[in-house]
């Protein structure tokens, strides 16, 4: 598929990329996805090799080894993941390309910068993201981790929960706070804690409906003592770190839920030409043409969506509105369109070993994780 003749928005380097990463999945991930699965991550080896080929530093600044790339390349890679069909695969490298490393790229020192990116970006060292809590998730301002100072130390406590990539990454980025006389989302700071620093430690992996082979933890924080020079931008401005990401969170998310739904629609369609039923084939009856018909035309219009909020985003433009609009729309339809496969799949829609089953599991949270729905509908609300 050539995105230059299909979209206005992309370059003939993006279609490069977009056939690398593609190449990738067909030979490496796409064979060994259930063994990962059954295993419980993906193997840093892997993600070492995907640093090696450039797909972890798209967006960074080449003198860290990056490509420089704007916000389509995150498309290409999250679309490319969706296509997958490992949910917990996609969702390992979207985290640490577009959920974590960004606040280090965004808001880190040079010397920071200088000491983690370049690791980051060859994936010697995986990273993960630490807002959620148990009783805080897209309500960023509930945190109840505290980060107190003492003398060239901040004293972080508290526990954060649903960590992707929780039990196995090197690099964590941690949101507390730092002035908890502060009303709402302020006094919110962000701090770069390394695996390994005394009073820090995974409280247990958690075990999940759907991407399995996504490390996801629990992670405590007691007393865990970190040097003020891992203070991830300033004190207490923690929060606009954290809402400047929510964005292209949000839309790699969308992205990596167009690849789900398409590739979902496309099985099903050749199982359908392909399943014999009442003397003809499934294909030819024209309730099933027709509802794979309308999810194709939802999932194409989709597409464009996020296509066109991604452009403007790195137009630099105020995309709140419609980056809000694509979660909400795309991890809702996904979920939808999976519906749909799986009835048409029959039984072997509920087997293991058939692809949908798999992707029915994993699209689910796609409405949840990174602003759930009804938050997300709200953001489209007040700009109505």
């Amino acid at each position: 598929m050539s995105a230059t003749l299909d979209s206005p928005y992309f370059s003939p380097e993006l279609d490069l990329l977009r056939e690398q990463i593609r190449r990738f999945i067909d030979t490496e991930v796409k064979p060994n996805g259930e063994r990962w699965e059954e295993q419980g991550m993906v193997p840093r080896a892997v993600l070492r090799q995907m640093g090696e080929l450039g797909f972890l530093g798209i967006r960074y600044d080449e003198q860290y080894g990056g490509s420089a790339l704007n916000t389509m390349g995150s498309i290409v890679l999250a679309e490319e993941l969706g296509r997958s069909t490992f949910g917990g695969f996609g969702a390992t490298v979207l985290v640490h390309t577009d959920m974590a490393s960004p606040h280090l790229a965004n808001f880190g020192s040079a010397e920071q910068k200088r000491q983690y990116l370049p690791a980051l970006i060859r994936g010697e060292k995986i990273c993960a993201i630490a807002v959620t809590e148990p009783d805080a998730g897209s309500d960023v301002a509930g945190l109840r981790s505290t980060a107190t100072a003492d003398g060239e130390h901040f004293v972080l406590n508290g526990s954060k929960m649903f960590i992707t990539n929780g039990v196995h990454a090197d690099v964590y980025f941690v949101a507390a706070k730092t002035d908890t006389s502060a009303k709402g989302s302020r006094g919110i700071t962000m701090f770069i804690v390394e695996k390994g620093t005394p009073g820090f430690s995974v409280g247990r992996a958690l075990k999940k409906t759907g991407w399995l082979c996504s490390d996801t933890a629990e992670l405590i924080f007691d007393n865990c003592r970190v040097p003020r020079a891992q203070v991830l931008g300033e004190v207490n401005r923690g929060f606009y770190s954290i809402m400047r990401n929510f964005q292209n969170e949000r839309l790699v998310l969308g992205a990596m839920a167009v690849g789900e739904a398409q590739t979902a629609i496309d099985q099903t369609v050749a199982w359908t030409k392909a399943r014999k039923i009442f003397g003809g084939l499934l294909w030819d009856k024209q309730g099933v043409r027709q509802q794979l018909a309308l999810a194709q035309s939802q999932v194409s219009a989709a597409r464009q969506l996020v296509y066109h909020s991604a452009w403007l985003d790195a137009q630099g433009r105020d995309c709140v509105k419609e980056v809000s609009e694509v979660k909400a729309l795309c991890g809702e339809l996904v979920n939808s369109v999976l519906y749909t496969c799986v009835q048409f799949h029959g039984g072997m829609g509920f087997v293991r070993e058939t692809a949908v089953e798999r992707m029915a599991r994993d699209v689910r949270v796609q409405a949840i994780g990174g602003g759930a729905s009804e938050v997300m509908l709200e953001e489209v609300a007040k700009r109505m």
